[in-house]
């Protein structure tokens, strides 16, 4: 009876029954009252989304994998340090971690919520080392700026450990088949006596005894049911083949978002095994939030008051609304050192996202691209190594057709040899070197050369979701927000299901003022997950772009509220409390954001705005200073830096940043203003005019430019041009506080300037 109500719970949870499976497995944890059984029942609740339900059943539990499910539900609760009790117990300070390469990962991501850097990416290590396949704790040793070259994490010794595994589980697996032949021996000898209890049983009208979904003993048995019972009771159940429990896990390698359900030895999708935790577990019940250390918008409008003291838009709303008056491709990306020839003002053109993500045709449209072809080879296609191992983890019938096939083969001899597992393993890991570099560069900002990286992938890589999405992230890095569009368009197409990236993407078309585009991405996000943060932001960027500020702070906080982790709806609902003027709150909100990623640098760039405005110079250029040893590659972070320090009459040092910013991104023109107000502050006339005449051609319709000429012709007492360009700026239709800064400038064109400060 025991272990046919197991088997029906597992049978519930494969088919993702889970009221079900809660159901049974409290009549399972009723007949037979052992901490095993309530381990399958705390599975079956957090699978439900019930944590709280689980930390009841398992607080006070001594066993490994007990401790690890308590602290599971602790995490979801977060119940921080409850959790990292239940994994180190302080009572026993040499106690093994439960769970291997998944307990050490989510012992990282506590200490990493816990602000212990340190241990956290000693622990990410340590997941790595074990399951050199746990592409998340590559994930967030990125995040956290401590990841090693992605050709050394996944080279040749993660090959040898993922062979060292094979061996090890096959000849688990082979022990554990030969006592169930020998069991199944012993029952063969008392057959007589079993058939006669069945036919008493079949007789009878007790029903509730009998599992309803009996198929057979090899596609109910095994993996799942001796996991969770560590192998009691079950002794009628034949366990699955090494070799089929071996593609289970090499197989199950798809793209990076499809890598964190890869499971492990062989259990299935809903196993939550004392002896065998997979990794789709504790991805799918964590559901540890990316840290969105994206940045957004970096074109910063100038404002058009003659010093500027504008707030932030966006990524630190780095841009503010600077499409409004300048065209938004005059923000070019940032090129990291090098040169891109083909970039030019006001048009697109066929970059390298077309190149991988499209088959380029003559007289094939951007639009018509396969997109398809992306989405059907989304899974990593290792038929090359071998065609056994194309099993897929996700497939409960196909499981248990290999299971079937692969049983009685690899008792006899191995099916797979060694040296196609080597091969299949070389090949997984290649991806992963270039997936892994490509997140890593991007992490570090390095943006042109994780394009370069991305650029290696097979084309049916390159054209899933999370790549595309990487890619478009990677552009509006650069401040390319048409690239980036293009780049989200695609990853939309190819896998609209996902949500990941598109909170960056709806920034992008706030900066680009796509109202009617946005309006029907947050709509469709909504549609798709009303419960993900980044359907709210694309909300809130929604009714921001509408300068409905209220609106889209009760948005981002709703985000908020969903993730608490979520590092970029705080660092959102800051831009706006900063639009409110709410800078206390402001304050509070990028605060928040830091403690949960403490490297997102739009947040640091929040702050320093902010203290910036409250003229708190010394804490305006600590933030921006903060800021800019995150991301030494922006040039707008290095503009309010370099703003700083003339604020501090550290004009020397600000003229370095200056030159810095401008050699980062020529085409931004808020560098070269700031660099002008620096010249005009040092009485260097001529050059800062010069200056200005070069950003007109960048700028030609930014009406602060024309009104600090104006100032300076008019300290050269040269009235008739001053008067001109204050005209200029006037028609350039600027703000109303900026209408009311050149008026007063003008009316005082005939005053000497002496008299003027007294004034």
């Amino acid at each position: 009876m025991e272990a046919t109500l197991t088997d029906c719970v597992h049978h519930s949870l494969r088919h993702f029954m889970h009221r079900n499976a809660i159901f049974m497995c409290e009549r399972l944890c009723a007949e037979f009252p052992s901490e095993t059984n309530m381990q399958l029942l705390a599975g079956c609740f957090l699978h439900n989304n019930q944590a709280y339900a689980a930390y009841r059943i398992l607080k006070g539990t001594q066993m490994a994998q007990s401790r690890y499910l308590f602290a599971i539900s602790c995490f979801q609760m977060d119940l921080l340090h409850e959790a990292e009790a239940a994994l180190c117990p302080p009572n026993e300070p040499g106690a093994e971690i439960p769970n291997g390469a998944a307990g050490h990962y989510l012992l990282g991501l506590i200490y990493r919520y816990t602000d212990r850097r340190r241990s956290a990416i000693q622990h990410f290590q340590l997941a790595l080392s074990l399951d050199p396949l746990m592409w998340c704790a590559y994930e967030e040793l990125c995040v956290l700026g401590a990841a090693e070259d992605a050709s050394s994490v996944f080279g040749e010794a993660a090959v040898l450990c993922i062979q060292k595994q094979y061996l090890h589980h096959r000849s688990e697996n082979l022990q554990t088949s030969n006592d169930d032949m020998n069991s199944a021996s012993s029952r063969n000898s008392n057959s007589d006596d079993v058939r006669t209890r069945q036919s008493k049983h079949t007789q009878s009208n007790n029903l509730r005894d009998i599992p309803t979904n009996y198929h057979g003993a090899v596609n109910l048995g095994g993996a799942g049911s001796q996991a969770v019972n560590g192998g009691s009771n079950i002794s009628f159940y034949n366990t699955p083949s090494p070799v089929a429990a071996q593609n289970l896990q090499l197989s199950a390698i798809a793209p990076p978002p499809l890598c964190r359900n890869t499971q492990q030895n062989g259990s299935s999708l809903n196993s939550l095994g004392a002896d065998s935790c997979s990794r789709s577990t504790i991805n799918s019940i964590i559901q540890a939030p990316r840290r969105k250390f994206v940045d957004e918008g970096k074109l910063r409008k100038i404002s058009g008051r003659l010093f500027s003291d504008s707030g932030p838009r966006r990524s630190s709303r780095l841009a503010g609304e600077a499409g409004a008056n300048t065209n938004v491709s005059a923000a070019g990306a940032a090129n990291n050192g090098t040169t891109n020839a083909t970039k030019y003002l006001g048009s697109s053109k066929m970059n390298s996202i077309t190149f991988r993500s499209v088959a380029v045709r003559k007289g094939q449209s951007f639009a018509n691209e396969n997109v398809d072809e992306g989405i059907q080879n989304e899974a990593f296609d290792d038929s090359r190594s071998n065609a056994s191992l194309s099993i897929s983890s996700s497939s409960p019938s196909s499981d248990n057709r290999t299971l079937e096939q692969g049983a009685p083969k690899s008792v006899g001899g191995s099916l797979t040899s060694d040296a196609k597992i080597i091969n299949g393993a070389s090949e997984i890991l290649c991806l992963l070197r270039i997936l892994g570099e490509g997140y890593r560069l991007s992490c570090l900002f390095r943006c042109q050369d994780a394009l370069d990286v991305y650029l290696k992938l097979p084309y049916k890589h390159y054209n899933t979701g999370w790549v595309l999405s990487q890619v478009g992230k990677v552009y509006f890095e650069l401040v390319d927000y048409l690239e980036a569009d293009r780049a989200f368009s695609l990853a939309r197409h190819a896998s609209p299901h996902s949500l990941e990236g598109m909170d960056v993407y709806s920034t992008v078309l706030y900066h680009l003022k796509e109202d009617m585009k946005l309006s029907y991405l947050a709509q469709e996000l909504i549609s798709t997950d009303r419960l993900a943060p980044q359907s709210w932001c694309a909300m809130g960027n929604c009714y921001s772009l509408q300068k409905d500020h209220e609106t889209a702070l009760k948005n981002f906080q709703r985000a908020v509220q969903l993730n608490p982790r979520f590092a970029y709806a705080h660092t959102l609902c800051g831009h706006e409390y900063v639009a409110l003027e709410d800078f206390e709150n402001g304050i509070k909100s990028y605060q928040s954001a830091l403690r949960v990623d403490s490297r997102h640098y739009n947040s640091w760039y929040g702050l320093g705005m902010i203290y910036l405005k409250q003229e708190k110079l010394e804490f305006s250029e600590h933030h921006f200073r903060m800021a800019f040893q995150i991301n030494p590659r922006s040039s707008v972070v290095m503009s309010y830096l370099g703003t700083s320090l003339h604020a501090l009459q550290r004009s020397e040092d600000a003229m370095m940043m200056m030159e810095k910013a401008i050699l980062a991104d020529k085409k931004n023109p808020l560098p070269m203003y700031q660099k002008a107000n620096i010249l005009v502050s040092l009485e260097r006339f001529d050059e800062a005019l010069q200056v200005l005449e070069e950003l007109k051609e960048y700028a030609p319709r930014e009406s602060s430019v024309y009104a600090l000429m104006g100032n300076i012709y008019k300290r050269r007492y040269m009235h008739d041009k001053a008067m001109l360009h204050f005209g200029i700026a006037l028609d350039l239709k600027p703000s109303a506080a900026d209408v009311a800064t050149i008026k007063a400038a003008i009316e005082k064109l005939l005053v000497p300037d002496e008299i003027e400060d007294n004034l």
